[in-house]
């Protein structure tokens, strides 16, 4: 039996290219176990944060240590692989490795913007060969928190109420910024959150309860992205359900977040011991059944393929579900819940991985 070559790519040029690191290696550790061992050879492609792109030894490397390279490692030129590129070095830049034309299928384990956000999903899709996860369309709506929203509303799914503003309002005279807050405050209140629209693992996100806090929460979100979403805050759980599959996507049980800090931050997410996940969560098979159905819809109304994490709130007084977001490549490391979900539904992460690359294969043959 000829083994299919997998390109794992990991890395990227984001603010998670170290948890992708991380969601990578798990990847690489399960297509070594099992049946996977018989049906699947590994070739991992390592994305610097400056977009050069490394093969081979190096990026073995970077999988084993599971962190992003010391400045002691060079490439097989003798370059260093962490300083910007000189005119000498940049012929190496945005240059894909002759390795890559043997890749049977594309695993793009890409967190963030540059890899979840359509673009790389792009560049695959020019080179024809299939790929794990959403396509061009699904990855970008699921990316931008606007458009994500837009599409819910059309689609009639229960959410908070939010509000687009531009860093162009932000930035502007002293005149603008102040009716801008103005009308956040009338139309969001406090508390609210403010996020940038197209970064994830809560990223450049803040809480603010007063005026102050919200502006100084709207000029740092503004260093991150042109685009962003404020959103009246809710005292609700936070439930998590996985979605599965292509036309016919299937959903797992549901899952939940629970930690001490003020939100969901970065820290909480992916730092150790720093938030619970129980799973299954602990609520009635009616509002557990809804989630699941919220679900899939999200998923086929952003377009989505292969896999998604879609994250709800649901309040206990009022017995409402509102959906919060849709994450189209969720993280694949040890304190992960997309993987964990899978596996208390039955689909432990070795089969799961095989899964998503049949599906991948699957979804181009048509």
């Amino acid at each position: 039996m000829t083994k299919l070559l997998v390109g794992l790519l990991f890395g990227g040029c984001s603010g998670e290219h170290e948890v992708s690191i991380r969601s990578a290696k798990a990847i690489a550790t399960a297509l070594s176990q099992g049946k996977n061992t018989t049906k699947y050879e590994l070739i991992p492609i390592y994305i610097q944060k400056d977009g050069r792109w490394q093969t081979s030894d190096f990026s073995q490397q970077v999988l084993k240590s599971g962190e992003s390279p010391s400045l002691q490692l060079t490439d097989e030129n003798n370059n260093d692989l962490n300083t910007p590129p000189t005119q000498e070095t940049s012929s190496n830049l945005w240059q894909i490795p002759l390795k890559a034309a043997k890749v049977d299928v594309w695993f793009p384990v890409l967190h963030g913007p540059n890899g979840e956000d359509g673009t790389i999903q792009g560049l695959l899709k020019l080179m024809q060969v299939p790929f794990v996860g959403s396509g061009v369309l699904g990855s970008a709506i699921g990316m931008d928190k606007i458009a994500m929203k837009t599409a819910f509303e059309h689609t009639g799914l229960s959410q908070v109420k939010y509000q687009a503003v531009t860093r162009s309002q932000i930035w502007s005279n002293p005149c603008v910024f102040p009716k801008l807050c103005d009308d956040i405050e009338a139309a969001i209140g406090y508390p609210c959150f403010i996020k940038p629209a197209n970064l994830g693992s809560s990223v450049g996100i803040a809480k603010a309860r007063s005026r102050l806090e919200l502006e100084t929460a709207l000029d740092n979100a503004a260093s991150y992205d042109r685009r962003i979403i404020v959103e009246t805050g809710v005292e609700a759980r936070e439930l998590e359900c996985a979605v599965l599959g292509n036309d016919l996507p299937k959903a797992s049980i549901v899952g939940e977040i629970t930690y001490e800090s003020d939100f969901y931050d970065y820290e909480t997410k992916y730092a150790e011991g720093k938030a619970d996940l129980l799973i299954p969560a602990r609520v009635s098979k009616a509002i557990a059944t809804r989630i699941q159905e919220m679900a899939t819809q999200a998923f086929l109304a952003v377009d989505a393929a292969g896999l998604a994490r879609v994250d709800f709130f649901y309040v206990e007084k009022t017995g409402e579900i509102l959906i919060n977001e849709i994450n189209t490549m969720p993280g694949f490391t040890s304190t992960s819940m997309y993987p964990m979900l899978w596996k208390a539904s039955g689909i432990p992460f070795d089969e799961l991985i095989d899964t998503l690359i049949q599906l991948a294969l699957e979804r181009y043959s048509k």
